[in-house]
């Protein structure tokens, strides 16, 4: 298995209306694609349903953390992926700083 590969596990507490999406290796702006349709399927499962972003264990791209973020503010992912809207409860567990650092450092 390659450190670039995108893992994610999710963990829902459907009693407390809660799920952590936990990403391992590479985040790129390309497979942030992938948390988005996970994230949109476990807010699917209950009706106000707080996601958590666990991104510390991940390598994650700037624009990719930037989009997430945004995510994050908006309470929407992007319309490309959820056309509907649909309100998201989500938070960020940012990446340890060492590996967004390696990440950027990589990219310049």
């Amino acid at each position: 298995m390659t450190a670039d590969k995108l893992r994610v596990l999710v963990r829902v507490d459907l009693d407390c209306a809660k799920a952590q999406v936990a990403a391992q290796g590479h985040v790129t702006s390309k497979s942030v694609h992938g948390l988005y349709a996970v994230m949109k399927r476990a807010n699917s499962l209950t009706a106000g349903m707080a996601l958590e972003l666990d991104m510390t264990r991940a390598r994650i791209e700037p624009d990719a953390l930037e989009e997430l973020r945004a995510c994050s503010r908006s309470h929407h992912l992007p319309a490309c992926v959820d056309p509907l809207q649909s309100e998201y409860r989500l938070s960020i567990l940012p990446p340890e700083t060492a590996a967004l650092a390696a990440t950027a450092t990589q990219a310049a």
